[in-house]
C-alpha cells in the first residue's frame, strides 16, 4: 500500500541579528575601502557582528525560540532539529545542532547539521519538509546561524566587507488545514566542478592547518569573485523557475521572491530574469551582508514581519553558495499569527 503523505508547513518563524553593528566607515578604518566603493559593489551599508562571547548556537537558540513561541510549541514537541551553518561551534564535532537541542532542552529531538553554506537553509527546509510528509515526524525545527566575521580575513577587502552574522528558524509542522500553507517543494542543486572557487583552503583533510597556513590567511574565505558572480547570477533564476515549474506555478504567481543576500546586482539580476518587479523582491542586504545560510531565514523572516507576505501568497526562496551548491523553495504562506 502506498504512504499517506501529509503536508508540510511553516507554522513559526523568528529571528536574531547581534546588537553590534559595523558600518562601511568602519570598516574603511582598518581595511583600504570606503562606504562608496562597497556600496556600488554590493549594496551593503552595515552588518552584525557577533559579540566574542557569543557562539553560533546561541544565536540560533535566540532565533529558535522565537520562532517556537510565534508556533505556539515549546522544546518538548520537537522531533528533528536541523541546523545549516559553515561556522559551527566546534570545527568539525559535535554538531551545533546538538548544542542547540541541550540548550533548548528538547530532550526527545534528534539533531543534525547540514553543511551546504549559503545553501543550507533551502537543503534544511527540504529535508524537514520530506521528513513531516513521510510522517516520520511531525514538528521540525530548522535554523540557518552563521558568525562569519569569525572566518573572514579582515585584510582582504574583497571578502571581508561582504559577511555578517546572524540566525533565522523557522518551525515545520503536518498541516491539519490548508489555511496553516505548505511548502509545495524544492529544487537542489550541486556542481562540484566550481568548488575551488570558494573554500577556506586549510583546516581539513586535504590541508592540514599549519602555522604557515594561518600566517597565510589559510583558514580564511576564499573566494574567486568573478566566478562565483557568474555562476550566481546564472543560477538564481533558474532555480526558482525550476522550482514553481516542479508544483505546477509560473513566476505570475509569485507573491514575494527571496533570495539569498549576496549582493544587490546579483538579486536585481535575478528579478530580470524571472520578469519580477523589484516591489516583489525582499532585500535586506544594505543592512545584514551576507549572513550565509542565515541569509534567506532572517529575510524571509523581516518580510512576514513587516506585513509583505500574506496568508495565501506564493514565496519563493532562493540560496547558492559554495559546493557550488544551489537550492529554493516554494511555499505557500500560512496564517501565522503575529501575536
Amino acid at each position: 500500500m502506498a504512504k499517506i503523505l501529509h503536508t508540510a508547513a511553516i507554522t513559526g518563524i523568528g529571528k536574531y541579528a547581534p546588537d553590534r553593528v559595523m558600518t562601511n566607515d568602519d570598516l574603511a578604518k582598518i581595511v583600504n575601502t570606503s562606504d562608496e566603493w562597497i556600496y556600488s559593489r554590493t549594496g551593503i551599508r552595515e552588518r552584525r557582528l557577533a559579540d566574542s562571547t557569543e557562539a553560533t548556537s546561541d544565536l540560533a537558540f535566540y532565533a529558535a525560540t522565537n520562532a517556537l513561541a510565534v508556533a505556539g510549541r515549546t522544546a518538548a514537541h520537537l522531533d528533528l532539529i536541523l541546523v545549516a551553518t559553515c561556522t559551527g561551534d566546534f570545527g568539525s564535532f559535535p554538531a551545533t545542532a546538538a548544542i542547540l537541542q541541550e540548550r533548548l532542552g528538547a530532550k526527545r529531538a534528534a539533531a543534525f547539521d547540514v553543511t551546504a553554506v549559503c545553501a543550507g537553509f533551502a537543503y534544511a527546509l527540504d529535508v524537514a519538509a520530506q521528513y513531516v510528509e513521510t510522517g516520520r515526524y511531525r514538528t521540525v525545527l530548522v535554523v540557518g546561524a552563521e558568525i562569519m566575521s569569525r572566518i573572514v580575513d579582515w585584510n582582504d577587502r574583497n571578502t571581508c566587507v561582504l559577511f555578517g552574522d546572524g540566525a533565522g528558524a523557522v518551525v515545520v509542522e503536518r498541516a491539519e488545514t490548508p489555511e496553516q500553507g505548505a511548502v509545495l517543494g524544492s529544487i537542489l542543486g550541486t556542481d562540484g566542478a566550481g568548488a575551488e572557487h570558494l573554500k577556506i583552503p586549510a583546516g581539513g583533510t586535504r590541508q592540514p592547518l599549519t602555522l604557515d597556513g594561518i600566517n597565510a590567511h589559510q583558514n580564511c574565505i576564499y573566494q574567486n569573485g568573478r566566478e562565483v558572480y557568474k555562476f550566481a547570477v546564472k543560477i538564481i533564476g533558474e532555480a526558482a523557475i525550476q522550482a514553481l515549474t516542479s508544483v505546477g506555478l509560473t513566476t505570475a504567481d509569485v507573491s514575494l521572491f527571496v533570495p539569498h543576500q549576496a549582493n544587490i546586482r546579483i538579486i536585481t539580476a535575478a528579478a530580470e530574469r524571472m520578469g519580477l518587479p523589484m516591489d516583489k523582491v525582499m532585500v535586506n542586504v544594505e543592512r545584514y551582508g551576507n549572513t550565509s545560510a542565515a541569509s534567506v531565514p532572517i529575510a524571509l523572516c523581516e518580510a512576514w514581519e513587516t506585513g509583505r507576505i500574506a496568508p495565501g501568497d506564493i514565496v519563493v526562496t532562493v540560496g547558492f553558495g559554495a559546493g557550488l551548491t544551489w537550492g529554493a523553495n516554494v511555499i505557500r504562506w500560512g496564517n501565522i499569527s503575529h501575536g
